[in-house]
């Protein structure tokens, strides 16, 4: 989008997400925790245990943390149950927001979540009010100065769906969600290594803020993430580097 850096934007995100690191660990241990429980503790079979396992060891978690999880959702070990829930919003200037939590309470995290939205400038709406505006899918960020021929040549033989090339150089490789770990793999044996690699809910469509709005935006976003019961946050908001 002109003006707006997507791989600025990954950069500040990961910033933001390596100074939250301790409660990233706690949403890793959640997330592998349903996963053995919904799909078994063998990776080779569930993939998405094995997603949630490599996120966790990407973010350098401890094995012995990983293993107790796991032990945790196949019943092994004493553990809280969770329940998945997703919320949906509107931020600034009508950018949509979506809210996805793993909670032993679902009053208290929906209050949580509302309470967010309103003191930040936004609404929490209906279920399926901004869904449409996602997609589901794997998605692997490169660095600018990424050899572009070479990278579409690999993604497309490992299975990809699509490459798209930024305004800013940074190359985006998209796979559909039962794809990304393959994807990723041969990706990483051809000597590529991605700045991000996550299956997520890309949007569709793009908000930019800029100046106060992409402020507002920013706390909107930090107050969500700082749910306890809050696993993930997505929105279409694009926001300048400044935010």
């Amino acid at each position: 989008m002109a003006g707006h850096s997507k791989w600025a934007n990954i950069q500040h995100r990961k910033g933001r997400q390596d100074a939250k690191r301790g409660k990233i660990f706690t949403r890793l241990i959640k997330e592998i925790t349903v996963a053995a429980r919904m799909g078994g503790g063998d990776p080779g079979s569930n993939p998405r245990l094995r997603l949630a396992m490599d996120k966790a060891y990407d973010n350098n978690m401890p094995k012995d943390n990983v293993e107790r999880a796991i032990k945790r959702g196949t019943g092994d070990l004493e553990g809280v149950n969770y329940e998945e829930i997703r919320y949906e919003g509107y931020g600034i200037g009508g950018a949509a927001v979506m809210v996805d939590c793993m909670t032993d309470n679902r009053t208290r995290t929906v209050a949580d979540v509302r309470h967010a939205f309103t003191k930040y400038g936004g609404n929490l709406g209906t279920d399926g009010s901004v869904a449409f505006l996602f997609r589901h899918c794997g998605q692997l960020v490169f660095a600018p100065g990424t050899d572009e021929g070479k990278l579409m040549d690999a993604a497309i033989e490992a299975g990809a769906e699509d490459v798209e090339t930024q305004e800013d150089g940074s190359i985006e490789v998209i796979t559909g969600p039962a794809e990304f770990s393959n994807v990723r793999a041969a990706l990483g044996k051809a000597g590529f290594r991605p700045e991000l690699a996550e299956v997520t809910m890309k949007p569709t469509t793009e908000n930019a803020l800029t100046g106060d709005d992409a402020v507002r935006m920013q706390k909107l976003l930090d107050a969500l993430e700082a749910v306890d019961d809050v696993q993930e946050v997505y929105t279409t908001a694009v926001l300048d580097e400044t935010a």
